[in-house]
C-alpha cells in the first residue's frame, strides 16, 4: 500500500498550485488551502517558508517519497559531480516509478508506485518491483505481457494532458520504452515552476 497520507488534491491546494497539471484539480477553482481556515491562511512567507515550500512541492510531485528518502537523494546529488540542483532532478527522474509515469504507462505518479510494487514492470527483460530503482541511460522499460490490458494502462496511454518527454522513446502499442539520457531541469515537463536551487539552500542551512 502507498505510504501517502494526504489526498493528492490536498497537496495541490496546500501548495496553491496544480502541480500535476490535472484538469480536475480543485486548485483550478479554489486556489486556497484545504480546511475551514484555508482562505484565511494567506500570508507572506519567510525565506525559510519559501525554501520549505519549494522542497514540499518537488517532493510532493513525486508522490510517495518520504523525507528520509528525499534527504538521501539530496545527499547523493551533493556527492555527484556538477550542479547539485540539476543532479537532484536527474536522480528523481531516474526513479523507476517516475519513468513509468513519464512513459504514460499509468495515469498518475501515485499509481506508478503501486504498479511497480505489484510487479507489472520489466527493466531490460527482468522484473523490478522497487519504485526507487535508479534507471540508467539505455535501459528498456516495459509493461509485463499479462498487465498490458489493464484498464489503468489503457487509460494512461490515451491521456492528452501530458506528453512523453524527449529524453525517452516509447512505443505504446508494445508498451515498451527506452530511457535515453538523464535530463536536466529544463528538459523535464513540470506543469509548474520547480526550484531545486531553493532546496539546496534549504538543506544547506
Amino acid at each position: 500500500m502507498s505510504k501517502r497520507i494526504n489526498a493528492k488534491y490536498k497537496i495541490d491546494r496546500r501548495m496553491g498550485e496544480n502541480i500535476w497539471g490535472r484538469p480536475k484539480s480543485p486548485v483550478n477553482t479554489r486556489d486556497y488551502g484545504p480546511g475551514q481556515h484555508g482562505q484565511s491562511r494567506r500570508g507572506k512567507l519567510s525565506d525559510f517558508g519559501i525554501h520549505l515550500r519549494a522542497k514540499q512541492k518537488l517532493k510532493g510531485y513525486y508522490g510517495n517519497i518520504t523525507e528520509k528518502a528525499f534527504r538521501r537523494l539530496y545527499a547523493e546529488a551533493v556527492r555527484l559531480k556538477g550542479d547539485t540542483s540539476e543532479n537532484l532532478i536527474g536522480l528523481l527522474e531516474r526513479r523507476l516509478d517516475a519513468v513509468v509515469y513519464r512513459m504514460k504507462f499509468v495515469p498518475t505518479v501515485f499509481a506508478a508506485r503501486q504498479f511497480v510494487n505489484h510487479g507489472h514492470v520489466l527493466v531490460n527483460g527482468k522484473k523490478v518491483n522497487i519504485p526507487s530503482y535508479q534507471v540508467k541511460p539505455g535501459d528498456v522499460i516495459e509493461v509485463r505481457e499479462k498487465s498490458k490490458q489493464m484498464a489503468l494502462v489503457l487509460e494512461a496511454a490515451s491521456l492528452a494532458e501530458r506528453d512523453v518527454p524527449e529524453y525517452m522513446d516509447v512505443d505504446h502499442k508494445a508498451m515498451k520504452g527506452t530511457f535515453n539520457n538523464i535530463p536536466v531541469l529544463a528538459d523535464v515537463p513540470y506543469p509548474v515552476v520547480m526550484e531545486p536551487n531553493l532546496i539546496v539552500e534549504f538543506y544547506s542551512r
